[in-house]
């Protein structure tokens, strides 16, 4: 993955994995047991069958307990989850149990064994507070439960002072853990005063429950922000109405959270043929929850009063700058340009630059709806930042094209459409709405829009797409609305990255296909709606969060060993002080 300043929080998914079931798990604490047992039995230990009653046995309890203990208080953990924390610990205790000092040190596995049970139990303390409840009081008793037991069957087998020694390795290493979990907290607390392992707790939840918990979070570090969504209503005598509209709104983060869904929303809202197109906006204009979008439905249907229709619009025309091409149409006093850098990437754009584009163009015409169509990826990188080269390119083709539709000559007009239903999953790229197409027929030209609910293009679809479509229309472009449903686990899932282009070939022709049979007279009436007050993350948060969070994971492990360590050099020291 490039590196990139904006950061995004679905880079966290990578310290995410799949428990494997409970039933494998058990299996391999059973098969550890009895082979330690068997190699007791042959080698004739003065120790007869511990594998069983000091590994296997507490680990089959902590599995039985942990669950029913964590629900107590509200939280979850599943079974394959209790199973895989049990067979960990009972890894690092034999490891730690049966280190090779016993070779050199007679006499002293009831001192290792000890240490290793404070050693589990502080792994079970900190994964515990990690995964399922925050409030370690609340975790105590269940990261107990394994150790426990053990102290229990190490007192039958070896003296009392192991007990005291236990419980007081079990002191040191509560301890340590006490101090680690506040050094990892310290940075989210100092910049965001939101706890970090609260907010991890939440971003497990949302990935493995789906809980919608961490919009919480997203409220408490997010500000207000007005912008403008431009809207073009296409009425026709006996057909469907169409919208398409341009939120300058981020639909993100990832999967139903925050903005994610956005497209889906506006389109099921605002009635009609909804197309729901990607404007000028980063993952610092995230929605911090679903209930921000009423605020964008009521802004946009408080235009519709006041809609001057028109009945003519210019044919559409191609320009460029530099990287950079325009798809520009105009209806009546508005206009509509849609942008690319295919085959270079196409990445968000910083809201500065389309607002600068949208007030340049008022010059011109009423209303400006520009759109980025998002329609080629190669990685996930910077957005594009004001006053840089690219943003330069966007401005100045887009200033060319208001220009010349300015003065074209404007004609009667037909608007035809068409919306797919794909057989293709989240996973695979495609959102819940699935192919769009409108195609609009001016003197003769027909040009088509194709919109897919997805998240980016793969680097050389457009093209391969975009030139089958070419045999069927004059002109066209592909965008997608970039929905963030199609990314919970990576932040790289672009249309035609797991369905190849030729695959989806057959419903790209078919969307636009349909949608020129569809084709009747039609007028347009535009709107630039100011949505008011819509709580979004903020200037840059969303980079700062995400990689506060990540740069606290990446030294949780060395910090952890560190600690874990200082623990266990002080429990050898208080073992030679009672002994």
């Amino acid at each position: 993955m490039a590196p990139s300043g904006d950061t995004k929080i679905e880079g966290l998914s990578r310290f995410l994995f799949i428990a494997p079931s409970w039933p494998r798990s058990l299996a391999i604490i059973f098969v550890l047991g009895l082979v330690l047992d068997l190699a007791s039995v042959i080698r004739n230990h003065e120790i007869q069958f511990f594998g069983f009653t000091g590994f296997f046995l507490p680990a089959i309890i902590a599995f039985i307990l942990t669950k029913p203990l964590v629900e107590i208080f509200g939280k979850k953990i599943t079974w394959n989850r209790s199973a895989l924390l049990a067979l960990a610990c009972t890894v690092f205790s034999i490891l730690i149990s049966l280190f090779p000092v016993l070779l050199v040190f007679q006499g002293i596995f009831p001192l290792l064994f000890s240490v290793s049970l404070g050693f589990i139990f502080a792994i079970r303390l900190i994964v515990l507070v990690a995964i399922a409840d925050y409030k370690m009081s609340h975790m105590i008793l269940p990261a107990l439960t394994q150790s426990v037991v053990g102290i229990l069957i190490g007192t039958y087998y070896f003296s009392t002072v192991f007990t005291i020694f236990a419980v007081l390795i079990h002191l040191l290493f509560g301890m340590g853990v006490i101090l680690f979990l506040w050094l990892i907290e310290r940075p989210l607390k100092k910049n965001f005063h939101i706890s970090a392992l609260n907010f991890i707790n939440a971003f497990i939840a949302h990935n493995t429950d789906g809980s919608k918990s961490l919009e919480d979070f997203f409220h408490e570090i997010g500000e207000e922000v007005y912008v403008p969504q431009f809207t073009l209503f296409f009425s026709r005598e006996g057909r469907k109405d169409v919208l398409f509209t341009i939120p300058n709104l981020h639909p993100g983060p990832m999967g139903e959270i925050g903005g994610g869904n956005l497209p889906k929303v506006l389109y099921e809202s605002l009635g009609g043929e909804t197309f729901v197109a990607h404007g000028c906006a980063t993952h610092d204009f995230n929605l911090v929850s679903e209930k921000e979008i009423p605020k964008i439905i009521s802004a946009i249907n408080k235009t519709r009063a006041g809609l001057e229709y028109h009945n003519k619009a210019g044919m559409s025309e191609r320009h460029s700058y530099g990287s950079v091409q325009v798809l520009a149409q105009s209806f009546g006093d508005s206009i509509l340009m849609v942008s690319t850098r295919s085959p270079e990437m196409t990445e968000d754009l910083e809201y500065p630059i389309g607002l600068s584009i949208m007030n340049e163009g008022h010059k011109k015409f009423s209303h400006v709806g520009f759109v980025d169509a998002h329609n080629c990826m190669v990685d996930v990188v910077n957005p594009v930042m004001p006053a840089s080269l690219t943003a330069y390119e966007y401005m100045k083709t887009c200033d060319n094209a208001c220009e010349k539709a300015r003065i074209n000559e404007q004609f009667p007009f037909k608007v035809g459409i068409s919306h797919i239903n794909v057989p293709f999953t989240r996973e695979q790229g495609f959102g819940d709405i699935g192919i769009q197409a409108l195609v609009t027929e001016v003197s003769g030209q027909k040009t088509a829009y194709i919109l897919f609910d997805g998240n980016n293009m793969q680097n050389g679809v457009r093209e391969i797409l975009r030139n089958e479509l070419l045999k069927i229309v004059d002109e066209c472009e592909l965008m997608t609305t970039d929905s963030h449903v199609v990314n919970t686990m990576s932040g790289k899932n672009p249309v035609g990255y797991h369905v190849s282009a030729d695959i989806i070939m057959e419903y790209v022709v078919k969307a636009v296909s349909d949608a020129i049979k569809d084709l009747s007279d039609a007028k347009a009436g535009a709107s630039t709606a100011w949505c008011e007050g819509v709580v979004v993350f903020g200037s840059h948060r969303i980079s700062q969060l995400a990689s506060s969070v990540n740069a606290m994971l990446t030294f949780i492990a060395p910090l952890g060993l560190a600690i874990l360590l200082l623990a266990f050099v002080f429990s050898i020291i208080a073992y030679f002080i009672l002994v």
